[in-house]
């Protein structure tokens, strides 16, 4: 009889265990999204039902794409601690016609983040400054370097070898892992990204976690539509040539040509070889293959290429080594979202006449530094996520200005039939001409060294007065009166809209934003 009472006890004892058991479990998994200090948490993939245990291996952050961005970013937080996993498409050094000038800007920046040794040993040219031609003339821009260290210039490269330089100083770090993949999709569960979905050089399929995934996968982004509003536009596209065997007529100077019908550029890339980039407007190339693109090389941009480039141009055409790369404009339009981040291009570009996207991307680098720095815990996806909406505000002052100035200058550089826009790009040159000031200020703005949105849009319509000036002098008329009118309205429609794109608020009145004040989370 004992036996059967004590057996009786062992299974009341074992069945209520049993039963607290089932409903713990069951608790836990309905609760799952708020257990946030736990060492483990249950996540459920809703694509397939999965249910998945995070724990301490995984990575605090994975970083989409290894490019200028993700390369930086990854040496960035890695530096900081945190555990960082990277998926990069190819880890073969790129090859790419943009990208390779750093604005003095960009270069504070860098050395900001440790990595200005990434420009080292890689044959980069220092620039400083721009020689502006026009019509048989030509002015030097100077950058303001004055109140620098001697080592601040911007730098001229290839951009592949720069690359490379970032991602092998990163991956020297024990907590920074850099893998070849490609991200077929993000992770995502009651609204909130959880990681990613890859396919790895081998093409298995895998899965990878992390409490913050950062999408850095550049202009071609397929990542982006579920975590912004892109709105790209295309309005040129580049034509890239090398030039060898030959020297600049400013040396250390990047050379912007006001041709018909866009600008061309020149700036040196190494100690011997010399990039050309040919504006296009539009979407539509006269074709590589039949030879038409040669031609209308040879026949309509040569004959406004500088004489001390003339023939390496020609020679550069006929080698064949032709490239071309669309100019894409896409404001930052963000949709906040638990878990993931949006940076570099794939979550902001402009028009590359300026040379400023990387100035901008290691701009944005700096701020996202300085937001996640005194968080321990980046698990509390939904408090994290409303804590860095900040970063959307305090990355306007930068971002906006060069953005701003990129899309305005083209437009301005452009040529046309309008004869109010041929006095703007014609006050444009001579404002810029006449030094001081006048000069210093807008290659300032251009360079990311006073990345003040105010200051931009006072110079810009210095320069819209300055060519009203120049027709009403001496003698105004009717005809001259009008075009004036239509110069200035014209240089309101070119950049009204860009900064309404880019946000007033944002731009000139960013301590009015709430997020611009939110603390980080207590957790």
């Amino acid at each position: 009889m004992d036996d059967y009472i004590v057996g009786t006890l062992f299974a009341s004892l074992f069945s209520v265990v049993f039963v607290y058991v089932l409903r713990l479990r069951s608790h836990r998994i309905k609760k799952k999204e708020k257990v946030i200090d736990t060492g483990y948490e249950i996540q459920t993939n809703p694509t397939n039902g999965e249910i998945r245990p995070v724990d301490d291996s995984d990575p605090d952050v994975i970083i989409v794409g290894a490019g200028v961005a993700g390369a930086a970013l990854a040496y960035t937080l890695g530096k900081d601690g945190r555990r960082v996993r990277v998926i990069e498409r190819d880890l073969t050094e790129p090859d790419r016609i943009v990208g390779e000038l750093l604005q003095p800007g960009g270069y504070l920046k860098l050395i900001e983040l440790g990595l200005a040794d990434c420009v080292d040993n890689i044959d980069a040219q220092r620039v400083v400054g721009y020689a502006l031609f026009k019509d048989g003339k030509n002015t030097k821009l100077s950058y303001p370097l004055e109140k620098f260290h001697s080592d601040v210039a911007g730098r001229s490269f290839h951009n592949g070898r720069f690359i490379q330089r970032m991602r092998e100083k990163a991956a020297t770090l024990p907590n920074v892992q850099l893998e070849q993949g490609t991200v077929t999709s993000l992770l995502e569960e009651n609204g909130t990204i959880k990681g990613i979905q890859y396919k790895t050089k081998t093409g298995e399929e895998m899965k990878a976690y992390a409490p913050l995934t950062i999408v850095c996968d550049g202009c071609f982004s397929n990542l982006r539509r579920s975590l912004c509003d892109p709105k790209v536009e295309i309005p040129s596209c580049f034509v890239g040539l090398i030039l060898e065997n030959c020297q600049l007529p400013y040396s250390n100077h990047g050379h912007v040509i006001l041709g018909d019908p866009s600008p061309i550029l020149f700036y040196p890339i190494s100690s011997t070889e010399i990039r050309c980039l040919v504006d296009i407007p539009g979407q539509k190339l006269p074709s590589l293959a039949s030879g038409e693109m040669a031609n209308y090389l040879k026949t309509v941009v040569a004959p406004q290429v500088p004489p001390e480039l003339h023939d390496a141009f020609i020679s550069a055409i006929e080698k064949g080594n032709i490239r071309t790369m669309p100019n894409r404009s896409m404001p930052a339009a963000p949709l906040p979202t638990p878990g993931a981040l949006l940076m570099g291009d794939a979550f902001n570009m402009r028009h590359p006449l300026t040379g400023g996207g990387m100035t901008v991307a290691l701009s944005d680098i700096v701020v996202l530094q300085n937001l996640l720095k005194p968080l321990r815990n980046l698990k509390d996806s939904d408090s994290l996520c409303k804590y860095l909406e900040s970063f959307y505000t305090l990355r306007k002052p930068v971002a906006s200005t060069i953005n701003t100035l990129a899309g305005a200058l083209y437009k301005v550089f452009c040529a046309s039939s309008d004869q109010a826009r041929k006095e703007m790009r014609q006050a444009c040159f001579d404002y810029l001409s006449l030094g001081g000031a006048c000069s210093t200020g807008p290659v300032a703005l251009l360079s990311g060294l006073n990345p003040r949105p105010l200051s931009l849009v006072l110079h810009f319509f210095a320069v819209a007065i300055y060519g009203v000036g120049r027709l009403l002098i001496p003698f105004p008329s009717p005809k001259r009166l009008w075009i004036g009118a239509r110069l200035i309205s014209g240089a309101s429609g070119i950049i009204f809209p860009i900064i309404k794109a880019e946000g007033v608020r944002q731009m000139f009145f960013p301590a009015t934003v709430p997020a611009y004040y939110r603390a980080p989370p207590v957790k």
